[in-house]
């Protein structure tokens, strides 16, 4: 049995996060895309849905090519969004309300339109200023085989964006779309500007930050060629040659030993702020226990459990993913997240539709066989009920809680996610998770806008899962996920333990507390030999609580999870 955490920890450590996606949250002035000022509008239905923060994506001027992560100025609000004002009065709002605010930091790389890259653009060749970037002479092509994670080369020729004879055969480096360059974590500058960007936004308030790409700010000495190669989308595993699988999140741009002397700078910095200001990493290591130094004393709180959201609908290996990375952040000091959807992966009520071992990972669109997407949702509710009943901190995706499924029926002409250019239409992307959010039944703009055409279209069958009609039905799912948070909170479930309880094949059983969790991945009924009394139970489970042959048996019904006081019994 172990710990993460005590009642004398810090907000964050077993705080729920709500992640805000901006673009597709609440748009209050009517051109369709959500800003600043929605979010404001809706802090109160996050106040009542029982969160204790907000994460917003990124909301900084940017050309948009990456939906904001393409950053054209750190210290400054995208005009579609609002202003400087509109963002200090949501964080004041915010803090009247008792939720915390944390935002995205993008440091591995900037947009092609930050003042940084055009002056090298212009500065010519093996200038200072060149080298905040990563440029690289090669007249024999690409300076090596890196591929970008959104499809194709990640070095572009610098003569296409400045077309001068002086750039023949220079390169710089983009691991991503080639309009966002990758700094040089190498140089003071741009370690300096992080610092200074840092307190700018705690100077406003700001309680936290989300790391983006955390594992790839440090690069390889000399640059070595990467064992995947030039086309991520391509790969195919050694060990099964021929079949195309998702690239390795590995290589000589992730997961360097040198990351961690910059977040230990970082830490330095948000130690100098009162408040328990606080840092999570998108890292996406494969082995927890290198994921874990990302969470030692003196770097960051936190980093994101992927290896628990890629989780297939099986019980060995959900139980395996969580044991691994919370002994692995136990062993550091750290306490352990637990996130089912997020803005780049499909949302898990459509995930949890197919078949164990479907792969989907990399979006799913028009020509994809469809889930069964009633089987998706009670799996969602499920798993989520069962990660809400942990130790540690718990993120939760915009739309979720309405139990939004993926849109699979976007027109190809609406995407915008890069990785659907870059790769020909190959990889479908993001985009069907991203889907501005129904808050009412009117089908112009749902009551996310009074304009019917969204950033992203809605689909017309949007308004089933409206706010408006969830509120007042008692088996919806957001106020499933009402009573749930209200639960977790007064039990401090996300203070306590975790300690696994031997059950049938198919079952998962943890004790935290007196608080024992169960859920069902098989396809049979099975009957829970404790006595106790049942205080949650995931939706539309056509359970018997008690037996009237015996008064400790518990039924829990396949693909659903229940949460049982024993403090009674034991």
């Amino acid at each position: 049995m172990v710990t993460q955490n005590n009642p004398a920890s810090p907000w964050w450590a077993d705080a729920v996060i709500y992640q805000i996606y901006p673009r597709s949250f609440a748009d209050s002035n009517g051109d369709g895309i959500g800003d600043l000022p929605g979010v404001t509008s809706r802090l109160e239905y996050l106040k009542d849905l029982g969160v204790d923060a907000i994460w917003l994506s990124p909301f900084y001027p940017s050309p948009q090519i990456d939906c904001g992560y393409d950053v054209a100025d750190y210290r400054a609000i995208a005009p579609e969004y609002g202003t400087m004002s509109d963002f200090e009065e949501m964080v004041h709002t915010a803090h009247e309300l008792g939720l915390r605010v944390i935002i995205d930091v993008v440091p591995n790389h900037s947009s092609a339109q930050h003042q940084w890259f055009q002056e090298a653009l212009a500065a010519g060749p093996d200038s200072p200023e060149r080298d905040r970037y990563i440029f690289r002479f090669s007249d024999t092509g690409a300076p090596n085989n890196w591929g970008s994670i959104f499809g194709g080369s990640a070095w572009s020729q610098v003569d296409s964006l400045t077309g001068s004879s002086a750039d023949k055969d220079w390169w710089y480096l983009h691991l991503f779309d080639s309009s966002q360059p990758d700094f040089n974590w190498n140089h003071p500058d741009v370690r300096s500007m992080f610092e200074d960007y840092f307190r700018f936004w705690m100077d406003k308030g700001v309680d936290g930050f989300r790391v983006d790409v955390a594992h790839a700010l440090i690069k390889e000495d000399g640059l070595p060629d990467d064992q995947v190669g030039p086309d991520r989308f391509a790969y195919s595993a050694p060990e099964a040659p021929g079949e195309i699988i998702p690239a390795p999140e590995t290589g000589p741009f992730f997961d360097q030993d040198g990351v961690h002397e910059v977040y230990r700078s970082w830490r330095r910095v948000l130690d100098e702020y009162s408040g328990d200001r606080m840092l999570v990493a998108e890292a996406w290591v494969e082995d927890p226990a290198r994921l874990a130094l990302y969470v030692r004393p003196d770097e960051m709180q936190q980093a994101f459990n992927f290896q628990v959201m890629q989780s297939q609908w099986d019980a060995r290996e959900l139980r395996r993913n969580i044991t691994t990375t919370y002994e692995a952040n136990s062993a550091v000091g750290a306490v352990t997240t637990w996130v089912m959807s997020n803005h780049d992966r499909p949302r898990h009520a459509t995930r949890y539709g197919y078949p164990t071992g479907a792969k989907v990972s990399q979006g799913i669109g028009l020509h994809d066989p469809l889930p069964d997407s009633d089987l998706g949702l009670v799996r969602a509710l499920a798993v989520t009920s069962f990660l809400l009943g942990l130790p540690g901190s718990m993120y939760l995706y915009n739309g979720e809680e309405l139990g939004l499924p993926e849109v699979l029926d976007l027109p190809d002409d609406a995407r915008t996610d890069p990785t659907w250019f870059r790769t020909g239409g190959q990889t479908v992307g993001r985009d069907g998770c991203r889907v501005p959010l129904p808050w009412t039944t009117d089908p112009k703009g749902f009551g996310f806008s009074s304009n019917p055409n969204t950033w992203l279209p809605q689909p017309s069958w949007w308004g089933k899962y409206a706010v408006q009609i969830q509120r007042t039905d008692e088996a919806s799912a957001l106020n499933f996920y009402k009573r749930a948070l209200q639960l977790r909170k007064q039990l401090r479930l996300g203070s306590g333990t975790l300690l696994w309880e031997e059950s049938a094949p198919d079952t998962l059983t943890y004790r935290n507390g007196n608080i024992l969790v169960a859920m069902n991945l098989g396809r049979v009924v099975r009957e829970l030999d404790y006595d106790g009394t049942v205080l949650l139970h995931s939706p539309t489970s056509p359970r018997a609580p008690h037996s009237t042959e015996d008064t400790r048996k518990i039924y829990l019904t396949p693909n659903h999870t229940i949460w049982i006081d024993t403090s009674q019994t034991q």
